[in-house]
């Protein structure tokens, strides 16, 4: 069983030094950095601070992008997207803090082209924990996990971050 006790902040270094290696290798300036809500945003706000970013933080709430929208409904408090900056022909680091199935991934990319067609998209978390149902990876990872299916990984915050990791009955 993997440990529970994660230093999220090492993670998020781990993710700033891959991500400083990515977009060396892929000749990459000023990108824009969008977080996926929630998690994704708590993360995405700490590496846009590390890089100083020059362009706010983009927000992406995926409620309505959903594949399991009908199913689970509108949740009673979402909030709308924020991208106060053109993606057209701009490379986006998109931020999530758990990778699982891929499915978050592919919703927030579905709402993302209906801002403009981005120039790239690189995909960075804070947790692949494996289990993909559709073909989506990152390029930059905190950390991979091995986890059983009958286990969750959860981010807590957004002061302080914290991993959690349970194992339901």
């Amino acid at each position: 069983m993997p440990e529970n006790n994660i230093d999220v902040q090492q993670l998020i270094r781990n993710m700033k030094a891959g991500l400083d290696q990515y977009l060396q290798e892929h000749n990459r300036k000023n990108p824009l950095f969008i977080g996926i809500h929630t998690g994704g945003v708590w993360v995405a706000q700490q590496l846009h601070n590390l890089y100083c970013a020059s362009l706010p933080l983009g927000k992406l709430n995926i409620a309505f992008y959903r594949d399991d929208f009908s199913r689970i409904g509108l949740h009673p408090r979402v909030t709308p997207s924020s991208l106060p900056f053109d993606v057209s022909d701009r490379h986006v680091i998109l931020i999530d803090d758990v990778l699982f199935t891929g499915r978050t991934v592919r919703a927030a990319m579905n709402e993302l082209f209906d801002y403009g067609r981005a120039a790239s998209i690189c995909l960075a978390v804070l947790v692949d924990r494996g289990g993909r149902e559709l073909p989506i990876q990152a390029d930059v990872a905190g950390k991979h996990l091995d986890l059983e299916a009958n286990q969750h990984v959860k981010l807590s915050g957004p002061e302080p971050l914290a991993l959690e990791i349970t194992t339901a009955e």
